[in-house]
């Protein structure tokens, strides 16, 4: 068995271009959709090929995995797709398409809770915890308002997305993903 240092970088790079991109996203929150849509569907695909990567390694050293995980991390992949292939068409597709990625995300990172509570502890729990809950909160309201998305997607999504940054980064530096 190969032994891993415990820092997770993808979560960390993915942490940080999440990061960046709210901060940006919350100083410029009237800047154009299409813009954004390809930033977001690339932040789809890797969040969403990170959930298949999840299942698989849980299926792999504990016989089963979150099915849950590998649904809502297939879908993200494609609703990462579509943004990136179709940015001229952003923002009605954001408008359906980020609200479901925003759900299908929560849903599937809270899967993960009762592990994560496991390796990393409570605080990292409690954390994730919150951030999901208003992530799928916020998906929810923007699915059902779509006006609601137009008007504040900028600043909502980009708090959202610090805050889903800040989440990934503090996951590198725990010990998730590190054998003892």
């Amino acid at each position: 068995m190969k032994n891993r240092s415990g820092f997770g970088w993808i979560g960390f790079i993915s942490g940080l271009c999440m990061l960046l991109l709210g901060v940006f996203t919350f100083i410029r929150p009237e800047s154009m959709f299409t813009w954004f849509t390809v930033i977001y569907g690339l932040i789809a695909v890797i969040t969403g090929v990170c959930d298949i990567v999840f299942y698989i390694k849980a299926e792999r050293y504990t016989g089963f995995g979150p099915v849950i995980s590998l649904i809502f991390g297939v879908l993200g992949v494609m609703a990462g797709i579509i943004l990136v292939t179709h940015p001229e068409t952003g923002k009605w597709i954001l408008s359906i398409a980020f609200p479901l990625w925003f759900i299908a995300h929560c849903i599937s990172r809270m899967t993960h809770l009762n592990l994560i509570r496991l390796t990393a502890g409570s605080v990292y729990y409690y954390i994730s915890l919150v951030v999901n809950i208003l992530g799928l909160i916020l998906g929810v309201v923007m699915l059902f308002k779509p006006a609601f998305t137009f008007i504040t997607a900028g600043t909502l999504v980009g708090i959202y997305l610090i805050a889903s940054g800040v989440e990934a980064i503090i996951i590198a530096f725990s010990k998730v993903g590190s054998r003892r």
